[in-house]
């Protein structure tokens, strides 16, 4: 995904801080990651749980995009939960 301007929400950050992520591991993702799953119907932008891998660990990333803009707000990111996610990390158990 190109983003021309990244805007993270509060949310973002908070869980941020929470799990250990930076903002080199969100930005890593997003340009080297791979969409897994795409929410068209969310407003006001479609947005886009995209998976990547930042120093060997495995982070999930949910992104709305503007494509007008190119500006992706990050909505949060986590480390997939193994309990929750196949060993893909692209589906759901």
């Amino acid at each position: 995904m190109k983003c021309g301007n990244l805007i993270f929400s509060n949310h973002a950050i908070n869980q941020m801080f929470k799990r250990g992520i930076d903002v080199d591991d969100v930005k890593h993702v997003i340009k080297t990651g791979e969409v897994i799953h795409s929410y068209s119907d969310d407003k006001p932008f479609s947005s886009y749980l995209i998976l990547g891998y930042y120093k060997a660990k495995p982070i999930h990333v949910l992104v709305a995009f503007d494509e007008h803009t190119n500006k992706c707000i990050i909505i949060t990111t986590y480390y997939p939960d193994p309990v929750i996610w196949n060993k893909d990390l692209k589906t759901k158990l």
